[in-house]
Parts: structure tokens; sequence; C-alpha cells
């Protein structure tokens, strides 16, 4: 596993915490957006943008959306934007499957504060690696993902292999990770692990935590598998190209 250094420990507090790394190659390929594409590329913690409070009201979101569907193996996605929603070893349409009783399920608060912190988060992100935020736009995939110990029964299930976003999804320029449970507490395993050439750095995850990043091979990373208890995270994603952009939900 080479050196791991401990980069958010679940008991920090972390006001803002920032370590930049030099870029990688990846952003030459694609088309270069002035004042937004990656020339500063680096990894933040921030503990300061999102309360508890409000990580447990949007963990409730997602609670309410998943116990509609479920993967049968460990790791479920809900996404409130395509509808996408695991269900046994596949995926359905939420909107579609469920129709007008979604309605019971979501309310318009819900849609209201989850747009309200993807609008903190991006801010934040835009102010760290000095960009302007309306520059940057949320991009898909952009979901909530459910993760505990059962067995992986698909490839999608296989949440714990090293990737790199930008190389996985080249809209992606910015990602981000709302953390909406307590490593050590609500689940075991499960800490995010930046993959550097010389050690790993890890995030452990607490409700209200973000982590944001460049999504560039600079920042290869993977997701612990979890040994026990449920692990609860929302990834929102930006890109420079308005052609990705999508709406909220």
């Amino acid at each position: 596993d080479g050196v791991t250094e401990v980069l958010a420990h679940r008991s920090d507090t972390l006001q803002d915490k920032f370590v930049e790394v030099p870029c990688s190659g990846d952003y030459e390929s694609h088309k270069r957006f002035a004042g937004c594409t990656p020339r500063k590329c680096g990894r933040g913690v921030t503990d300061a943008v999102i309360t508890r409070e409000e990580a447990e009201r949007i963990r409730r979101i997602a609670e309410r959306g998943l116990s509609l569907g479920g993967s049968d193996g460990g790791a479920s996605i809900l996404d409130l934007h395509s509808g996408a929603l695991s269900l046994g070893k596949h995926f359905v349409n939420l909107y579609r499957y469920f129709g007008d009783k979604i309605q019971d399920i979501f309310t318009e608060e819900d849609f209201s504060l989850y747009r309200d912190v993807r609008q903190r988060i991006q801010q934040r992100i835009a102010q760290v690696f000095g960009i302007s935020s309306s520059a940057m736009y949320l991009t898909k995939p952009t979901f909530f993902s459910r993760m505990n110990s059962t067995g992986a029964k698909t490839t999608h299930d296989e949440y714990w292999h090293p990737h790199v976003d930008k190389v996985t999804y080249g809209s992606f320029d910015y990602t981000s990770l709302l953390y909406l449970s307590d490593y050590s507490k609500d689940f075991g395993g499960g800490r995010f692990v930046f993959m550097d050439a010389d050690s790993n750095k890890t995030v452990e995850p607490r409700a209200g935590r973000v982590s944001f990043f460049t999504s560039g091979s600079e920042n290869l990373h993977r997701v612990e598998r979890v040994s026990w208890g449920t692990r609860f995270a929302i990834t929102i994603s930006f890109s420079c190209d308005p052609q990705h952009s999508i709406g909220d939900p």
C-alpha cells in the first residue's frame, strides 16, 4: 500500500485545506476554456460549506429515493437528474418507473436544498482554484451513492478500482464529493484515497465534509471497500464546456 498519509481525519473540523499538485496533460486533449480549464491543480477538503444538519437532510433525500430500489451488490446509485436508480442488477428511470408517485417521495424543498448546496460547493471550488463560478457548469453524472459490505454482483458494484474522472467521463474538470455519513461511526472502510506515486493520501468521510479536486490524472483515486455499515455520499461534478452542461433536477 506504500505510505499512507491522512489528509483529513474524521475528528478534524477543517475550514479549508488545500494541497496543490502539478496538472497532468489530460486537459490538453480537450478544448480549453479560458478562465475555467485547470491551470492550477490540486485537492481540497472543507467542513465549512455545508452544515451537518444540511447533510442529514440531504441524506434523507438519498435514503427515500434509494428505498425504492437498490443494487443486489454493495453499491447503489440514485441520479436525480437523469432519474437513474439501481434496481437489482440493472438501472431503471425513477421518474418513468414511479410516475406521479415521485411527488410523495421528494418535495420542492428537497430540490431547493439540493440546488443551494450544489451552488455553494461550486462557489467554493471556483474560489479555491481562482476561476469564475459562472464559467463552470454542472455536468453528468451527478449522483447519490450508498455503499455497504454486500458482495459485488455486477461490475457497477465494484466501486473500489483506481480511476481518473477525466478519463472515465471526458466532461469532468472539477469533481466534488459531499459526504453524508461518518467514517468509523456509520461505516468501516470506505475512505477516499488519492493515489500518488510516492504515497496514498486519504480523506475520512464525515457528514457535511466536502472533498473536491481537479479531475485529471493528477488525482488518480479510489474508494476503499466498505467493511461494515452504510456509507452515503453525493458526487457533484463540473465541466468547463457549456455543451456538457445540465440543469438542476
